[in-house]
């Protein structure tokens, strides 16, 4: 079991564990409703189901940006607010706006399949570590299963602009086609920062106490 230094109680502590314990709650919520609809109702269905759900739970992530943009946690504001800006694009700009496309896509249900997983994960991992102890599987999840997980999930956002880009009018179209294009960047920067991350960690350093 891996022990960090216990956090002295304090409001700050005790609402991050708040937050984080409900997020870990309500990904924990919506990674099983999505793997019992697969095979209930078919992938096309998914998101008649929980797609309202999973875009207000998303959106409780705009909190982590005002967390950063606070130090309230050590997380780069830079990492924090591109990685939810592109997560808020794909359930509002994308799934929300262009339905009757993306909705009955597979590329949906897998994107909420990877998302759900690695926020569980993550989430109860910030739980424990300001607790003062993460245990060490959970610990070797949250640096291990971005490896699998990140590819999957950014592989099906980028699937599901290219859906919804069919379907867009000319200038939109357009636009979408740039957002794609900033794919590439943008999953390197994050894909490099959790590799970096777990090298840290893995060596035997110390974890970030919180990174949204």
């Amino acid at each position: 079991m891996d022990r960090t230094q216990p956090s002295h109680t304090s409001l700050k502590t005790q609402y991050l564990i708040a937050y984080n314990l409900t997020s870990a709650i309500l990904w924990s919520v919506l990674l099983t409703r999505v793997l019992l609809l697969i095979p209930s109702v078919g992938l096309s269905h998914v998101y008649a189901h929980v797609g309202e759900y999973a875009k207000w739970t998303q959106t409780l992530a705009l909190l982590e940006i005002v967390h950063s943009a606070t130090n309230l946690i050590r997380s780069p504001l830079p990492t924090t607010v591109a990685q939810v800006a592109s997560r808020l694009l794909l359930v509002w700009g994308i799934v929300d706006t262009h339905p009757t496309s993306t909705g009955p896509s597979p590329f949906y249900s897998s994107m909420l399949t990877a998302w759900a997983l690695s926020e569980v994960v993550r989430y109860s991992y910030f739980v424990l570590n300001l607790r003062g102890e993460v245990p060490a599987p959970l610990t070797w999840l949250r640096y291990n299963t971005f490896y699998v997980l990140y590819p999957i999930g950014i592989g099906s956002e980028i699937a599901l602009v290219y859906v919804a880009s069919g379907e867009a009018r000319r200038p939109v179209r357009l636009l979408l086609w740039g957002v794609l294009g900033l794919y590439v960047p943008g999953a390197y920067v994050l894909y490099t920062h959790m590799i970096a991350q777990r090298r840290k960690v893995m060596r035997g350093k110390r974890p970030e106490r919180r990174r949204a």
